[in-house]
């Protein structure tokens, strides 16, 4: 089981990383929003190539940060009995939800999003509109996404099973959203 608790602690570890990373990114995309925005009213100046470096930014912080978010246990739940049952309940919830839904799910999307990628980048795709950014960096954070959030369900089922046997401890804490 050690072995397996390293290889979480790595996984973690990138996701982490991942995550602050994304955490820049907002930073990132609101400078360049209100940049953007004081040039074209300032200047009347407008380019394509900043409004989709925005939303390449926010697919950057949406995909890869689904990762960290996981890994923090603040991702959206189905919440119908997980608040009110047991701790050592919870993981079992976990555990099947991991194995049925959320490793399966991320597998197939990083199967399909490869050759989507790959054929984007084969073919240098540049957006339609004038002065737009090449395609295949955003098409390989698709990929890369779902490459990550299957890591982390890993570490997260490694962590669980973990739990369950007595060898760690985990917060089971989950607060709902506020409605």
């Amino acid at each position: 089981m050690s072995v397996f608790l390293a290889v979480s602690r790595l996984i973690d570890s990138i996701s982490e990383f991942i995550g602050k990373l994304s955490e820049y990114m907002v930073l990132f995309c609101c400078l360049i929003s209100a940049g953007n925005a004081v040039v074209r009213y300032a200047f009347n100046y407008s380019s394509n190539g900043w409004l989709e470096i925005q939303w390449y930014l926010f697919a950057f912080v949406v995909v890869l940060g689904a990762s960290h978010t996981l890994r923090k246990n603040e991702h959206v739940r189905v919440d119908l009995i997980y608040g009110s049952v047991s701790d050592r309940a919870k993981m079992w919830i976990d555990i099947v939800g991991l194995i049925v839904f959320l490793i399966p799910a991320c597998i197939f999307l990083s199967i399909l999003c490869w050759p989507y990628f790959l054929l984007a980048y084969q073919q240098g795709e540049v957006s339609a509109n004038a002065g737009g950014l090449i395609r295949w960096p955003v098409k390989l954070v698709l990929f890369a996404g779902f490459a990550l959030l299957t890591l982390q369900g890993i570490s997260e089922l490694i962590k669980r099973i973990a739990a369950l046997s007595g060898t760690i401890e985990i917060d089971t804490k989950y607060e709902k959203p506020l409605q």
